[in-house]
């Protein structure tokens, strides 16, 4: 049992079973602040290999994804569920829930049919939100998108079974941890993917529409924390319940995630309009297409990358309470995200 300083405040928690974490916001713990300010941990680096770190961590997240969703009967809907599952991609909610769980002393086995499960619902989102009657995209990760090939109705019943299979998969596949563990991963993931998370963000970014010039800095934030963000929030706090986490450890872990995850978003919104179609593997422009807001059209691009460094480092912060060592692959993460090309 990790013994932090909170851990008679847990023991209460456990028998009281009041986990539920406070609702997701549209406001940030701190304002984002338009510096360059740089943390001391920079100076601090550790020797890692990211990229070898990231292809281990792929192959070992793709392999176990084919074993858990085989092609059975109906076989349509299992090739469309595993043409968007098996499709590629940078595997980052995957990676964070089995980085967050190592972060608190945990081991991969007991994370990854969590990590596992949030790339089913992953899936399932990119199939839902290319549809005409959501983003209305013909192209994902350099092939056409999943309603393309299969048709609309085959996509949406794919979508319904991989958020299905995804719950399915964290309740009968997690093994050496305890149940309660389980459950409270699953009342998370259900919670930061439903109403009160990647849902809402999805109705209010449908209702901001093509009226960009309606829409400002906080309703783009509460757009972004509410889709993104939280979808890595998920991730992350499902990796570090499952490797025994207390709960200061899990503060810090669901703030880091949500520094990352809005990170993540700005951007995708700086490479919308900065990168190539051929280079992105989606279509390009589409967002200054159709008008929607983001955050080089409210703020320009130098201000938006100004955004993204400080995400970095507040989420950088953190992390500095951990193990240096078990926190190398989060804090590599997030110059991954900063400065990745697609």
């Amino acid at each position: 049992m990790n013994l932090c300083p909170n851990f008679f405040r847990k023991f209460r928690w456990i028998h009281s079973c009041r986990w539920l974490p406070p609702p997701l916001t549209h406001k940030l713990h701190t304002p984002i602040r338009f510096t360059s300010n740089q943390t001391h941990h920079q100076n601090q680096k550790l020797v890692f290999d990211f990229k070898a770190y990231m292809l281990e961590k792929i192959a070992a997240v793709n392999a176990a994804l084919d074993a858990a969703l085989p092609l059975r009967h109906p076989a349509k809907l299992h090739e469309a569920m595993r043409y968007s599952l098996l499709s590629g991609g940078k595997r980052v909610c995957p990676i964070v829930c089995l980085a967050a769980c190592r972060l608190v002393g945990g081991e991969d086995a007991a994370a990854m049919p969590s990590a596992c499960a949030l790339e089913m619902i992953h899936a399932m989102s990119l199939i839902h939100d290319d549809l005409p009657c959501m983003d209305d995209d013909d192209l994902r990760r350099g092939r056409p998108s999943n309603h393309k090939v299969f048709g609309e109705p085959a996509a949406v019943l794919a979508g319904y079974a991989l958020i299905a299979s995804a719950f399915e998969h964290i309740a009968t596949a997690t093994e050496g941890v305890p149940a309660e563990r389980t459950l409270r991963v699953i009342g998370e993931v259900a919670r930061l993917i439903g109403a009160e998370g990647v849902v809402a963000g999805q109705v209010v970014d449908l209702r901001s529409g093509g009226g960009g010039d309606d829409v400002g800095l906080e309703k783009l934030e509460y757009i972004h924390v509410h889709k993104t963000a939280a979808a890595v929030e998920a991730a992350a706090v499902a990796g570090a319940v499952l490797g025994g986490a207390c709960e200061e450890e899990i503060g810090n872990v669901r703030i880091y995630a949500r520094r990352a995850g809005l990170m993540f978003q700005v951007v995708d919104d700086v490479l919308d309009v900065t990168k190539s179609t051929e280079e992105l593997g989606k279509t390009a422009g589409k967002d200054v297409a159709t008008g929607k807001a983001t955050y080089p059209k409210l703020i320009g691009v130098e201000k938006s990358r100004e955004v993204a460094e400080n995400l970095k480092r507040e989420a950088q912060e953190q992390l500095l309470g951990f193990e240096r060592g078990r926190a190398a692959p989060l804090m590599a993460l997030l110059d991954f995200i900063a400065y990745r090309d697609k």
